[in-house]
Formats: C-alpha cells, sequence, structure tokens
C-alpha cells in the first residue's frame, strides 16, 4: 500500500498510515519540521505578504494532511514555506492542493521519490482500470517545455528509509521482462502488450514506496526509465497522446534518479516526435532545443541532430534542415562510440528513415527541388537490424509513397502491395498513418485497376487501425 504520515507527539512526522493527501504528507515529511513549526512558518510567510488573518496551528497542518482543502492563498503559502525547508521550487499542484490535483493536471512530477511513484501509480490506476482518457490533457507549448527542462535538470530527495521493495533476482527480472517487452513491441506493435507493460509499471510504482535499497538504486531506477519509456511509446502507438506524455515524464524522472541524464535526453526526443506526429513541429523544436543542451553521447548528439533536421523540414526550412542533418550524417560516418542499449535504435538506419521523411517533406515546399524520398527509404530498409519489423514496414510504405510521388507507379504499387501484407501483421497507429500518406500519394493514378485495388486494400487497412483514440 502507498505510505504516507501519521503525526506523533507535537507533530513530528513519520512514514505510517494511509493520508488523503499523500502528496503533502511526504513533502512535510521530508523537511523534519514538526506540524506545530510548518504552522509557525505558514503564519510568518502570511504577515510577510499581508495576510495577518491567517494563524494555522498544529490541529490545522494535520487536517490538511487528511484532505481538507485550504482556501488560497494558504496554497501558495504553504508551498513557499516547503519549497524554502526541502530547497526546491514546489507548487500547490506537487502538494495536492489543486482543485483537479497533480494527476489530471500536470506531466509534472514531485522531485520526491515516494510522492513520484504514488503519481505514477495513480496514473496507472487511471489508465488500467478507470479509462479516465477524457479528463488527461496533452501539455502543449511552454508548458510542456518547461516541464522537459525541468525534469531533466532536477534533482531527487528520498525519505523512506526502507528497503523491501527489490532484491538482486526482482531487479533482474524486471530488466528481463522490460527487455521482453521492448522486443516485443518493436516486431509487433504496442497494441497487443500495452496493457501489460502498463500493469508491470503500476507494480514498480508500488514497490519504489516499499523502499529500495541502496545498492540497487541505479539499476532500479535505470529499468524503470526503460520500462516508461516503453510505456509511453506503446500509448502514443495506440493513440493515447496524453497518457504517452505522462509516463514519459516519469521516465525522464527515473534516469535523473539512476544518474542516466542521457537516458532522459533520449526520452525527451520521443516526446518530440510525439508532437511531430501531431502537427506540433514548434513544440518540437522546443524540446529538441532543451534536449540538445543535455546531450552528451556521440549517439544522442546524432538523434537530436537528426531529429531536429527533421523537424525544419517539416516546416519548410530547407537550410536549417540541411545542417543539421548534415551535422548527424557527419556523427552517424564517424561513429557513435559505446552505445548505451536504449539509443542502440538510432543507427544509419534510423538516420535515413529521417532523411527520407524530411526530403518527402521538403520537396512539398520546394517543388523544383531535386530530392529523392525514395533513396533514403531504400537505404534504411537495406540497413535496418533484424527485429524492427514495424519501422520496417512503415519504410517500405514510405518507400511506396515516394515512388508514386517520383512517377514509379509501376513500382510503387508492387512495393505498396508488399507492404501491406506485412502491415496485417502489427498493430500500430503509426502504421496507419503512415497507409494515409500512402493513400494521398496513389489516390492521382487511381484510375489505373491496379492502383484502386491497391488504394481499396489500404484504405481498408487504415480504418481497421484508426490513427487517433480520444486521450
Amino acid at each position: 500500500m502507498p505510505r504516507s504520515v501519521t503525526e506523533f507527539g507535537e507533530g513530528e512526522a513519520t512514514v505510517g498510515t494511509t493520508s488523503t493527501n499523500p502528496h503533502l504528507a511526504l513533502w512535510i515529511a521530508a523537511t523534519g519540521l514538526s506540524h506545530g513549526e510548518i504552522a509557525r512558518r505558514v503564519a510568518t510567510e502570511a504577515i510577510r505578504r499581508g495576510h495577518r488573518q491567517i494563524a494555522p496551528d498544529t490541529t490545522r497542518v494535520r487536517r490538511w494532511i487528511e484532505g481538507e482543502r485550504p482556501r488560497p492563498p494558504v496554497p501558495e503559502l504553504l508551498a513557499a514555506v516547503l519549497s524554502e525547508a526541502v530547497g526546491q521550487t514546489l507548487t500547490p499542484g506537487d502538494l495536492g492542493l489543486t482543485a483537479a490535483g497533480v494527476v489530471l493536471d500536470t506531466i509534472q512530477l514531485p522531485l520526491l521519490t515516494e510522492a513520484a511513484a504514488q503519481t505514477l501509480a495513480g496514473w496507472t490506476q487511471m489508465d488500467l482500470f478507470l479509462d479516465r482518457r477524457e479528463s488527461l490533457k496533452l501539455a502543449i507549448g511552454a508548458p510542456l517545455v518547461l516541464a522537459a527542462e525541468r525534469m531533466l535538470g532536477g534533482v531527487a530527495s528520498r525519505l523512506n528509509p526502507g528497503h523491501q521493495g527489490f532484491d538482486t533476482d526482482t531487479v533482474t527480472a524486471l530488466e528481463e521482462v522490460t527487455a521482453f517487452l521492448s522486443r516485443a513491441d518493436a516486431s509487433k506493435g504496442g497494441g497487443l502488450y500495452r496493457s501489460a507493460i502498463v500493469a508491470q509499471l503500476a507494480e514498480v510504482a508500488r514497490r519504489i514506496q516499499d523502499g529500495v535499497p541502496a545498492s540497487l538504486r541505479a539499476r532500479v531506477f535505470a529499468a524503470t526509465a526503460d520500462l516508461a519509456a516503453l510505456a509511453g511509446w506503446v500509448s502514443h502507438d495506440c493513440g493515447r497522446y496524453a497518457t504517452a506524455q505522462r509516463y514519459w515524464s516519469y521516465g525522464i524522472y527515473a534516469a535523473g534518479e539512476a544518474g542516466q541524464r542521457d537516458r532522459g535526453v533520449e526520452i525527451v526526443t520521443r516526446m518530440s516526435h510525439q508532437m511531430i506526429y501531431l502537427g506540433r513541429p514548434e513544440d518540437a523544436l522546443g524540446l529538441l532545443e532543451v534536449a540538445a543542451t543535455k546531450a552528451e553521447k556521440p549517439a544522442l548528439e546524432a538523434l537530436v541532430a537528426s531529429q531536429t533536421g527533421r523537424v525544419h523540414a517539416a516546416l519548410g526550412q530547407e537550410q536549417q534542415a540541411d545542417a543539421h542533418l548534415g551535422r548527424a550524417d557527419k556523427l552517424v560516418s564517424e561513429g557513435l562510440g559505446d552505445v548505451p542499449e536504449w539509443v542502440a535504435y538510432f543507427d544509419a538506419a534510423e538516420h535515413a528513415g529521417a532523411r527520407a521523411v524530411s526530403a518527402r517533406d521538403l520537396a512539398g515546399f520546394h517543388p523544383a527541388s531535386i530530392r529523392r524520398a525514395s533513396t533514403h527509404f531504400r537505404d534504411a530498409l537495406r540497413l535496418r537490424a533484424p527485429g524492427f519489423d514495424r519501422v520496417r514496414i512503415m519504410d517500405r510504405i514510405g518507400l511506396a509513397a515516394a515512388l508514386f510521388d517520383e512517377a514509379e507507379v509501376e513500382q510503387a504499387t508492387d512495393v505498396a502491395q508488399q507492404a501491406l501484407t506485412e502491415a496485417t501483421r502489427v498493430d500500430s497507429t503509426l502504421v496507419a498513418s503512415r497507409l494515409n500518406t500512402l493513400l494521398d500519394a496513389a489516390r492521382p493514378y487511381k484510375t489505373a485497376a491496379a492502383v484502386e485495388e491497391l488504394l481499396t486494400r489500404a484504405r481498408d487497412l487504415a480504418t481497421a487501425q484508426p490513427t487517433t483514440i480520444a486521450a
């Protein structure tokens, strides 16, 4: 069960029975201050701000922990007092004092191990049992970029001294099941496995609240970052976009707990990919600018450069696209050094795929430009490693669409028929979205019997795998 606090003596906080506002309870416990001292500091801060009528006592602090929601300006005063005590900026939302609560209104996480795990548990519960997709807000614009920047730069505090959540065998099992689920997703798409991945993440959130031994902390949070990144990706692939953001947010946080800041950078690039997919390239660029300032490993620098070039191409910005894609070309050709497993998917094939869609987008903005996306799609297909079936199918569909754009109708039809046969084997809205690109490219040639048959087949498959679900 989630842990919270109860008071002893004059209000010394300790881990104990269930609280109806666990976020506030944990943050007060993290300060090490008694409830009486918290009350005194809130009253002092109130006077400093000109609110002389506010004078809480120990009983009032206990009631806040038990779920009583104080009226403004008390939430702001309490956030200011606790921020100073713990040495990091907190908001009323971090303390569970906003009207809708931290779970629904933000992708931000409190930088406290137990409170962050409780928030994650709340997200998974909504996802698995409540199906509250309509309550989740997609973070866009400045709030999205600032949240990513905060999570990448944050340092979490710890409260729970316990260590009952994990042992060596448990961590090994977590690593193994996460690796298996990652392979399954890359091969078959996220639809079949998403519930299992989210359920595994829920169990991890529960165990983190039971305590993580110091000797296993880096491994636990590294594996959790991998699992949360995967949960975000399969949620995105199933059209649950706001849900995906929340899991990615925890993945960035967990990477920081594991001391793997570059892992968090990679997850930010996933968030930027989602923004491209949802037609928000400016937001994607904002996220990539944050990622670029934190990327240290050559593989991460190349990934960020490749994706940044891809976004500039989507905006029709030819010179900027070529500059970033060229930088990625150079990094890839020089070798990416020791590549961590979690970014091993980014290689020459993945970059060729980025170059292919960039060439396609730029050709739309600059028709006179001689850019053959088909060449890059062929490179991607030739270079793809075994096991990446979903992205290989997307490459083949992209190749067919590019060939139609280049008026190679017979070749395009043959490639497309092969791609459609392969596409029936995966469950992925990303593949369905690429099918819509193929439909658009083939439509000018629909008077040909072979193309009309292809269009009917592609349309049926795209309809069977819709590209969006309310999130």
